[in-house]
């Protein structure tokens, strides 16, 4: 078991995925929920929606997300894409991260001398629990990516899934099989990106 220390140092984008996983699929669901529900919010507000598709239902957020890009891209484009789209279709499952409009509406409400910022706080809300499912995954021996088709690809998914229309999708993390290691990337150095002042 990784530290929590080393699997966010650990989490990396990985795109050439399997579905021979290391897990059940109970404990990937567990993890979610887990994560779901204690990951921070503002005013704990909660607004955040997770969808989790696997095997098949995986497959046809990805096969919505093809159509819809064949609609609107020319030829040469979308087949760059459908090759990308058909990795991730290989993938073992895809979490889908949504964001209650109604639920932001009702805290704007609630507290209107916040109402301006209740979206971005959602947002970064959300963001964070990306980042903690993510991590779980990655802790699991999965790998990970994240796209964002939306809004191109909302109103389809909300469709067969039979969704609110009041949820607005953010963002796509497909998971699987790790089948390749992430590259070395370089980063900048942290004193330039972090500054402390402290007693000493």
């Amino acid at each position: 078991m990784k530290t929590f220390q080393e699997a966010v140092t650990a989490r990396r984008s990985v795109y050439k995925l399997g579905r021979n996983i290391p897990v059940l699929q109970s404990q990937i669901i567990a993890a979610v929920e887990r994560m779901t529900k204690d990951a921070p919010s503002p005013f704990n507000m909660q607004s955040a929606r997770v969808v989790v598709t696997m095997l098949d239902h995986h497959e046809n957020v990805w096969h919505i997300t093809k159509g819809e890009l064949k609609k609107i891209l020319p030829a040469d484009r979308f087949a760059v894409l459908e090759k990308k789209i058909e990795g991730f279709e290989k993938a073992y499952g895809t979490i889908l991260f949504f964001e209650s409009s109604n639920m932001i509406q009702a805290m704007q409400e609630q507290i209107s001398e916040y109402a301006a910022n209740m979206p971005t706080w959602a947002m970064q809300a959300n963001g964070m629990l990306q980042f903690a499912i993510w991590t779980a995954l990655e802790e699991m021996g999965l790998g990970v990516n994240l796209q964002h088709y939306n809004p191109l690809i909302d109103e389809p998914i909300k469709q067969i899934f039979a969704l609110p229309d009041s949820w607005d999708l953010v963002a796509q993390m497909v998971f699987g099989e790790k089948l390749e290691e992430p590259q070395p990337i370089e980063k900048v150095p942290t004193g330039v990106r972090v500054k402390v002042f402290r007693e000493v």
